[in-house]
């Protein structure tokens, strides 16, 4: 059976802001082991820096 897919968190859903950037970012999120944590750190760094400029979305 699998694990439910995380909420995102309010200060991740302030950076990343694209539908497809929230389901990605879930989908890493659901992942264990170190390698998938420093994956997951990297897409932070990445989709913030390319939605940075889109407008907020609830």
């Amino acid at each position: 059976m699998q694990k439910p897919a995380p909420t995102l968190p309010d200060n991740i859903a302030r950076w990343i802001k694209t539908d497809c950037g929230r389901s990605q970012y879930q989908e890493l999120a659901a992942r264990p082991g170190l390698l998938a944590r420093l994956r997951l750190a990297w897409f932070v760094l990445i989709a913030g820096l390319r939605d940075w400029r889109l407008a907020d979305r609830p």
